[in-house]
Order: C-alpha cells, then structure tokens, then sequence
C-alpha cells in the first residue's frame, strides 16, 4: 500500500514519497506532482511541473491555507488533460487533506462522500484531527454547512468519521492480554 500510487480520479492520485519514482510518473502520466512535506526534497523529473507545501502532520499545522492553491493547480492541470500525484511522507495524512478538499471543490463531494471515495481508493489515509477541522471549516465555507463533525471519545477529540475505528481502538487496547490480536 505504501509503494502503490492510488487513483482517486482520472487526473488525481495519491501516494507516499517511497512510491515517487521518475518510471512510476511517466507510467502514469503525471504533469504534476505536489509535495506536502517539509522533510522530503522535490523529485526532478523532465516534463513534470512540481509544486512544494512546507507542512508538518501535527494538529495545529494549517494546512487550509493550501487547499484553494492546491485544487486550483490540480484542476488546472487536469483542464490541458494531465494528472496530479499529490503525496507526502507516508500518503495518510498531509496528501489525504490535500485531495480531499480538491474533490470538495471541484467534484462538489461533501466532507462525508469525499473522505469516503479517498479511503476506498486508499484504505489507509486518515488526516490527523486538527487538518480534519480544517476541512469541516472549508465544507461550510463551500457549501454552507458541515457534514462531518468533531466529537469526544476515548482517544480524544475525533471526527465522526473515526467513531467505528477508535471504538475498535479502544476495544483492542482494553481486552485482557490473553484477547488481544497479536
């Protein structure tokens, strides 16, 4: 999953930065390649545009400022027919954000559906809770109203989105040992 480059649309894919690779790019057509890492240098490959976002993962990072230069760039891209690979370190958290709010703009997902075509394209993408707020605040600017929204459990302050998954967080961190998955 790590090395994979996932197609979200036909112009948008997502990935980690293991899996960039000048061969993988020119494969799959990509013009553009956006990297939403502070730690991971620019790949330089002939023909292919690149764009840098200097972002940590961490909650307080704000990574909304980027959403509207980056869904712009990626549909601009996709109007003269190329593709956009938008990754970061692992492909979970910064790049996940990024396409998310890309399919909120420009294929009028809401929060709800986008998160939800992205994960099925990418099982392991889970933006960390502060970009998610982020992206709660975008939808309602967009659209007007939130369809996702920020509630309490056992491991914090999550989007309902993650309700099921830190239910079963929880569960696996509270079973007796004798329980536990190994």
């Amino acid at each position: 999953m790590f090395s994979q480059l996932a197609k979200i649309t036909d112009e948008l894919y997502i990935s980690s930065a293991t899996a960039v690779t000048a061969d993988r790019l020119r494969r799959v057509g990509i013009g553009l390649v956006i990297n939403c890492t502070i730690e991971v240098p620019l790949i330089h490959v002939p023909d292919v545009e690149t764009m840098k976002i200097n972002i940590d993962d961490l909650p307080s990072a704000r990574i909304g400022l980027y959403f509207d230069r980056c869904a712009d760039r990626i549909r601009a891209v996709r109007d003269r027919g190329g593709r956009t690979l938008v990754h970061c370190a692992a492909g979970v958290s910064r790049s996940a954000s990024i396409c998310i709010a890309y399919l909120m703009k420009y294929h009028r997902m809401s929060l709800r559906e986008a998160y939800a075509h992205l994960k099925a394209c990418r099982q392991i993408i889970r933006p960390n809770p502060g970009f998610f707020r982020q992206l709660i605040d975008y939808e309602t600017r967009l659209f007007g109203k939130a369809t996702v929204s920020m509630v309490t459990s056992p491991i914090g302050f999550i989007p309902d989105v993650y309700r099921e998954e830190a239910k079963n967080m929880v569960m696996l961190t509270t079973a007796p040992t004798s329980t536990r998955l190994r």
